[in-house]
């Protein structure tokens, strides 16, 4: 996960710690571990996260230099 396009998705939407973390169910705490790399991220709140900010998933969690990336932007 792209640690930093989290975090700044989440400041673009203007949302905080705490905000992010009741929209996910789980604590203001945990979620900062999320978001810094400190915890991994279950497919379920990935799926939210992505739900939250409307985006597609891969957009968010994907690296930008992924190969698949790449591929698309050729066609």
């Amino acid at each position: 996960m792209t640690r930093i396009k989290l975090r700044y998705i989440r400041k673009e939407y203007g949302y905080t710690y705490q905000q992010m973390a009741s929209k996910l169910g789980i604590t203001k705490s945990y979620y900062w571990q999320i978001e810094n790399g400190k915890r991994g991220l279950s497919y379920d709140n990935a799926l939210k996260i992505a739900s939250i900010f409307q985006r597609n998933p891969d957009d968010i969690f994907l690296p930008e230099n992924n190969h698949m990336s790449r591929l698309a932007n050729t066609e």
